[in-house]
């Protein structure tokens, strides 16, 4: 059996689970509040200088956010799993330098008017 015969190292690493791993630190959820996809962020006060100790992702999603953008859409912007995503924003989010704003709760959602002002607005169409 010759050396490229049997698997590489290279055969075992995979840059698309490797790359997350390594941003989060091997982190899976944030340490607090739940980010789902259409939570919004948005970076608060001034941009963090050079000495703030953000990694380069923390500070891209802090450049996106400058408006509110939602977890799905810095995940686009950035290429990386949501689930990244909210990792890094749970880390600027307890260095208050974005706000979150959670999606309503589905007791919200049971309002009635809003339903058919939903579909009177479907039907316009």
């Amino acid at each position: 059996m010759s050396a490229t015969d049997g698997p590489t190292d290279e055969h075992w690493i995979d840059p698309e689970i490797i790359r997350p791993y390594v941003v989060t630190r091997g982190r899976t959820a944030p340490t607090r509040g739940r980010f789902d996809l259409i939570s919004m962020a948005l970076a608060i006060g001034p941009p963090p200088g050079p000495d703030a100790g953000l990694d380069p992702e923390h500070l891209s999603i802090l450049r996106l956010c400058r408006e509110p953008k939602s977890v799905a859409e810095i995940a686009a912007h950035l290429n990386l799993p949501a689930g990244t995503i909210r990792v890094l924003l749970g880390d600027l989010f307890d260095r208050e330098l974005v706000s979150a704003q959670e999606p309503q709760s589905e007791v919200d959602m049971h309002d009635v008017k809003m339903y058919r002002a939903v579909l009177d607005g479907l039907r316009s169409l």
